[in-house]
C-alpha cells in the first residue's frame, strides 16, 4: 500500500473545483492519503470561497493528518526554502512512500528522486502509474 503525502497545492487544487482531476487520488485502491496540519492550513487560507473550504473539509475528512514535523535534518543536497521544509519533513516522519506536489519551483529539482525513502513527484506523474 502506498502512503501518499499531499502538499498544500495539491489539496488546494483538489478543493478549488468540484470536477478537479486530482479528485482521482481519493478513489485509488490501496492508497492511504496523508497530509499535515501545516499543509492543510496553507491550502485553506488560499481558497476563495466557503464552498471551496467546505469541499476541502470533506476531502480531508478521510485523510490521515499529522500534527507537525520536527526539525529533522534533511540531506545536505536537499535545498528547500524554510516554508517548504516542514512539508518534506512531515512526509518523511509519516513514513510516506510518496510526496505529491505541484511546486515545480522549489520541489522540481527533487522530482524523480527519493529523499529518505520518500519519492517526490508531481501528481500528474503518480496518477498514471496507479491506473
Amino acid at each position: 500500500m502506498d502512503r501518499v503525502f499531499l502538499d498544500a497545492n495539491v489539496l488546494f487544487s483538489a478543493a478549488y473545483r468540484p470536477d478537479a482531476g486530482l479528485l482521482r487520488l481519493w478513489k485509488l485502491p490501496r492508497v492511504r492519503l496523508v497530509t499535515s496540519r501545516y499543509a492543510l492550513e496553507e491550502a485553506r487560507i488560499n481558497l476563495d470561497s466557503a464552498e471551496q473550504v467546505a469541499r476541502l473539509d470533506r476531502l480531508t475528512a478521510g485523510l490521515e493528518v499529522i500534527a507537525a514535523a520536527s526539525d529533522l535534518p534533511l540531506p545536505p543536497d536537499v535545498l528547500l526554502p524554510a516554508k517548504d521544509r516542514p512539508i518534506l519533513r512531515a512526509a518523511i516522519e509519516a513514513r510516506c512512500s510518496h510526496l505529491l506536489t505541484g511546486d515545480v519551483t522549489h520541489f522540481g529539482p527533487l522530482y524523480g528522486r527519493k529523499v529518505a525513502n520518500v519519492a517526490v513527484m508531481r501528481p500528474a506523474d503518480y496518477l498514471p502509474k496507479r491506473r
